[in-house]
């Protein structure tokens, strides 16, 4: 009999500069208030984003420099590696691994580019062996780490006993663009915040919850409603359709999609643990799951406290959720570019 795939850890975190909402606003009306007419009524954003402060890999004075390419890119590959190496360090000293054991590494990440890729940069510091596997995975966005935990999932199930480390990180922080005097830009520098999440997964008898089903669902006809643009400045945030709406009219098809290809439904879960994009996608998504306003208190702090860190995000929550003790069956999801919904389900520990 197939052993089932077990959540062994998790462990976050995130970069050294701490950026509070009030000096975001700040910084935001000097870059933008002389040259967008619309600045002072889109600028209310900053106040009602539910968040109070997030993590960058620079300090906020960077970001107010004019910098190309090399010099985003550079700070993503600086500052996604060092988290990567500190979630990863916290994830594997929780599971009592040490990084030698690790047979496969699914790195998330579609922040910036890295080639040879982060898990190699990183692989002489954390100590992982000359034969470890690496999966590297790019432009998933804030399904990234719901999708790369499926991904480790599956891995594992594959060859019972080996052990699978996901990392999720991401540097959103430098689609920060003084350049781009848009709505989207704009609103991204009231949002986006740094962070990593790593977790531990393996086909075994013990862990923290066990696995039960992944899926995604995809809708057609959707590739402009989030990803990025590329220029010669850098990455630019693309939020071409109200993502809100369309949440709370199309998830809950989504999910319930997923759900059935393992004859389960909405009503067999017991607590839903979502990617919390913003103040006004929480809410968009209790009522498509038809949930009390309020019920996903967990993304609301963890979005207060950190920001939208896209990919590790829902990661983060699941780190919260986990402390509090899991109910019966829980199911992670987030919406990313594509557009995607990603779903993973977790069972208990007996």
């Amino acid at each position: 009999m197939q052993q089932p795939v077990k959540l062994v850890s998790v462990g976050t975190a995130v970069p050294p500069h701490v950026i509070d909402q009030r000096d975001a606003a700040r910084a935001s009306h000097t870059a933008f208030s002389s040259r967008f007419d619309d600045f002072e009524k889109l600028a209310r954003v900053f106040e009602t984003s539910g968040i109070r402060r997030r993590y960058a890999v620079r300090p906020i004075e960077w970001y107010l420099e004019t910098s190309g390419w090399p010099e985003r890119n550079l700070a993503h590959i600086e500052g996604a590696g060092a988290m990567f190496v500190a979630a990863a360090s916290k994830a594997l000293v929780s599971a009592g691994i040490a990084a030698g054991d690790v047979d496969t590494i699914v790195t998330v990440s579609s922040t910036g580019i890295a080639t040879p890729s982060l898990e190699a940069r990183v692989s002489r510091e954390l100590g992982f062996r000359d034969d470890v596997e690496r999966v590297p995975v790019f432009g998933l966005g804030c399904a990234g780490g719901v999708s790369g935990l499926s991904i480790g999932s599956r891995l594992a199930a594959s060859r019972p006993g080996s052990v699978v480390l996901v990392v999720a990180v991401e540097t959103c922080t430098l689609a920060f663009r003084m350049d781009k005097l848009t709505k989207a830009n704009i609103v991204a520098t009231a949002l986006f915040g740094d962070g990593a999440a790593a977790c531990v997964v393996r086909a075994s008898e013990t862990g923290l919850a066990e696995v039960e089903l992944a899926g995604q669902h995809t809708w057609p006809d959707t590739l402009d409603i989030m990803g990025w643009s590329v220029d010669p400045e850098g990455l630019g945030v693309i939020f071409d359709r109200a993502i809100p709406p369309f949440a709370e009219t199309h998830v809950l098809k989504g999910v319930t999609s997923i759900l059935a290809r393992s004859d389960l439904a909405p009503a067999d879960v017991d607590r839903f643990a979502c990617h919390p994009g913003g103040s006004k996608v929480i809410t968009a998504l209790e009522s498509a799951l038809k949930l009390s306003q309020g019920t996903l208190d967990q993304e609301r702090e963890v979005l207060s406290d950190y920001g939208n860190m896209s990919s590790p995000t829902a990661l983060f929550v699941l780190e919260k959720l986990l402390a509090q003790g899991l109910p019966r069956r829980t199911v992670l999801t987030a919406m990313g570019p594509g557009f995607t919904l990603s779903c993973l389900s977790l069972t208990a520990a007996a």
